[in-house]
């Protein structure tokens, strides 16, 4: 008599920090200013990184996205910048090449390199903070978010999620990775600042709780009645954004990193109700470092996964949010917890 073996599926397992840093070759450092209520989060690459870009949202605000096009020259970059500040905050990315600069990173153009660091920022300027600055903090905070670059980050109020806002909560940054079976990882990381609530209704379980793994954002499970009405807008045009990136150590070219960017996107709508709003700059960064071949048939998957790890870094940066003096409103610990 045979005995037949039954493989069980697990579902997906998280990387070992369940951090976008579990790709090698990518460090992140935040920086935040807690009277300003604002803040900047780097992503760096060990070397350049093929990288592509995808908009859905109405309001985007942006540097250097043009460039990743997949016909443009340029074929990879040094860094990426999430921050506040809204258009302000767009000069966070010039601390960042400034500094790559200084260290002699950049693409070369004959004897001179220049460093290329795309960014987008979300608005965070009427969040209870001191705006009334003298001089832009954003290269500042840029520069410090750089030089704290390292595997391990804290999420939650950190970085370009410190004076994030969703409906009825504070928003923050997220961050969350998968491990394929190929051995391929992908891992996402995202300030969130939507219009839109990562909460179903007025209770404390998230949208995205379908693809949570473990109890990464708290185990509280479905909702099993959901409020599918959307909630009554706290911003207006142009208020709200979610800016975020995906990254795979799976070699892609650049049409393949904007596809995976488009294709994260479905996490996105997955975890925040509505999503890709006129008031919204949605986007999101896609980044290669290159390291292992793309296995024959896997960009399915591959795209699957940047989906399901982008709806739970969302999450996650809403249920690690703390409270903070001068908030506007409760973070989800204070409400909840």
């Amino acid at each position: 008599m045979t005995t037949q073996r039954i493989q069980h599926d697990l579902g997906p397992r998280a990387g070992r920090r369940n951090l976008i840093t579990d790709v090698p070759g990518l460090s992140v450092g935040n920086a935040r200013d807690d009277r300003i209520k604002t803040g900047v989060t780097v992503l760096l690459g060990d070397e350049p990184m093929v990288a592509g870009v995808h908009v859905m949202g109405g309001a985007p605000g942006t540097r250097e996205t043009d460039l990743l096009a997949p016909d443009k020259m340029v074929q990879a970059v040094d860094a990426v910048v999430l921050s506040g500040g809204s258009a302000f905050g767009l000069a966070a990315a010039q601390g960042v090449m400034d500094a790559l600069a200084e260290q002699g990173r950049g693409f070369a153009v004959g004897p001179a390199r220049v460093p290329i660091v795309p960014g987008a920022i979300l608005f965070d300027l009427i969040n209870g903070g001191d705006k009334a600055w003298t001089e832009n903090p954003y290269p500042r905070l840029g520069r410090g978010a750089l030089a704290a670059c390292g595997s391990d980050f804290a999420l939650g109020s950190e970085g370009a999620g410190t004076g994030a806002l969703v409906a009825g909560l504070k928003g923050g940054l997220g961050s969350a990775s998968q491990v394929l079976s190929s051995g391929v990882t992908v891992g996402a990381l995202v300030a969130v600042n939507a219009l839109g609530s990562v909460t179903v209704g007025e209770g404390p379980r998230f949208w995205a709780a379908p693809f949570e793994i473990g109890a990464e954002f708290g185990g509280l499970g479905i909702e099993t009645t959901p409020a599918a009405m959307m909630p009554p807008p706290i911003k207006r045009l142009g208020e709200a954004t979610t800016i975020a990136i995906v990254a795979t150590d799976a070699a892609l070219t650049k049409p393949q990193a904007t596809r995976l960017a488009t294709s994260a996107h479905d996490g996105l709508a997955r975890a925040i109700v509505p999503a890709h709003t006129p008031h919204d700059g949605d986007l999101v960064f896609a980044v290669s470092t290159g390291q292992r071949d793309l296995p024959d048939g896997a960009a399915l998957e591959l795209g699957h996964a940047a989906a399901l790890v982008l709806s739970r870094a969302i999450a996650r940066a809403i249920h690690a949010a703390r409270p903070m003096p001068g908030d506007v409103l409760p973070a989800w610990r204070t409400r909840f917890g």
